[in-house]
């Protein structure tokens, strides 16, 4: 019913549905009557996530509803039509919460190997922005690591515990992506139950950073921001700091949370939190993409950028976002850097620069970008403001996100 409305459109959607008046709503998010009535007109955007969090709440509806997040089951399916359907299966099966062992669905002894060449699989698949292919491939990779947890030997059974808290973050990972929150929670919560059974102190604080994020899509950001610092100071005293796994580990926990720390508009957190993770890119001295973190100091720049927007700071962003050199990055990281370019650019009026900025990530991985509300929003917000008829480059692309 709203998928083709701007996110100001959507607020006076759900605010004439609850029956409170703009000047009633603009007093319980902090803002005055005037400002509310630009954003519903579509005459300034509603695109930091801590005031969309804040009208949220006072609208009772969850961020994901207020943004319009369109589900990953819309756009993409397997043979048999399911998708997301199939992986949420997969993380409900009352197998893998009791002492149940799953040797009804994998037969054979485990292949520990094989298997972790499947996770690693699904991390490139991840970090190349093809989430088709990850939420289809998830359900088999997770019940072929839980049968090998199940039938390990004792000597395999921590290489194993491993695996399946990799399996579980990746999956953590990708539905915080597509706004699937409870999913993620789940997922993250599992894998560092898992991590802890591996007695790997690598994947146990990668694992911590899966919850962070999953905080992060559930709207959490104070209790990101503190489990930031106490996942900080656990990986301090847990994980070999001079190891370039591990400096990336420590590293992007600190990343996490200077978005938390954005998010939660505290300018002071989320400079400590950059200035830790660059000291610790600064260290490494390269841009590395050790257990799939993509850290070092570019990863640490695009960071710089995107807390930079989430605070209000779009000078900063337009002047140093272009500037940052992301082709050592994974697809992933750039596109995602892209779209944040691409609504600084729109918020500094250089709607031009920005279509031309999402044009290109489209190129780069159309799925991420056609999933992400940025990309969404921005260009209902053009169509909108336009005058005359849209360019045919402006058209297709809202053709292709679905909001023409």
């Amino acid at each position: 019913m709203t998928n083709n409305l701007t996110n100001g459109e959507r607020v006076a959607w759900y605010r004439r549905r609850r029956g409170v008046s703009q000047a009633v709503l603009a007093d319980m998010v902090g803002r005055t009557e005037d400002w509310l009535s630009k954003i519903e007109n579509n005459r300034i955007e509603l695109d930091r996530l801590s005031v969309i969090k804040r009208v949220a709440q006072a609208l009772d509806v969850s961020i994901g509803d207020l943004l319009c997040e369109p589900s990953l089951v819309e756009w993409t399916a397997d043979a048999a039509g399911r998708t997301l359907p199939a992986l949420r299966d997969a993380l409900m099966d009352y197998r893998q919460i009791t002492v149940l062992p799953q040797t009804a669905v994998e037969s054979g002894p485990p292949q520990l190997n094989d298997i972790r060449g499947r996770v690693d699989a699904l991390w490139a698949g991840y970090q190349d922005a093809k989430f088709g292919y990850v939420t289809q491939t998830l359900p088999g990779v997770l019940r072929a690591a839980q049968h090998a947890v199940d039938v390990s030997s004792a000597d395999d059974a921590l290489r194993a515990h491993a695996q399946l808290a990799l399996t579980y973050q990746v999956a953590a990972t990708t539905l915080t992506k597509f706004g699937e929150t409870d999913l993620a929670w789940i997922a993250a919560d599992r894998g560092l139950t898992h991590a802890r059974y591996s007695d790997n102190s690598v994947a146990s604080a990668s694992l911590l950073r899966a919850v962070i994020h999953a905080l992060l899509s559930n709207g959490r950001y104070g209790e990101a921001v503190a489990l930031t610092e106490q996942a900080a100071a656990h990986i301090a005293d847990t994980v070999d700091l001079t190891t370039p796994t591990g400096l990336s580990v420590y590293g992007a926990v600190f990343l996490a949370g200077s978005m938390a720390a954005s998010r939660l508009d505290d300018p002071p957190a989320t400079r400590t939190f950059l200035n830790e993770a660059e000291h610790l890119a600064d260290r490494l001295r390269y841009d590395g993409n050790h257990l799939w973190t993509a850290f070092g100091p570019t990863n640490v720049a695009i960071h710089r950028v995107s807390t930079a927007v989430e605070l209000g700071n779009v000078q900063i962003a337009v002047e140093l976002g272009p500037q940052v050199n992301t082709a050592a990055l994974p697809v992933e990281r750039r596109v995602r850097h892209s779209l944040e370019v691409a609504r600084a650019f729109s918020a500094w009026k250089r709607s031009d620069d920005a279509l031309a900025t999402l044009l290109d990530a489209e190129a780069q991985a159309p799925e991420q970008v056609r999933y992400h509300f940025i990309p969404r929003q921005l260009v209902l917000n053009w169509m909108r403001n336009l005058k005359g008829k849209p360019s045919y480059h402006l058209a297709a692309l809202a053709q292709h996100l679905r909001v023409a």
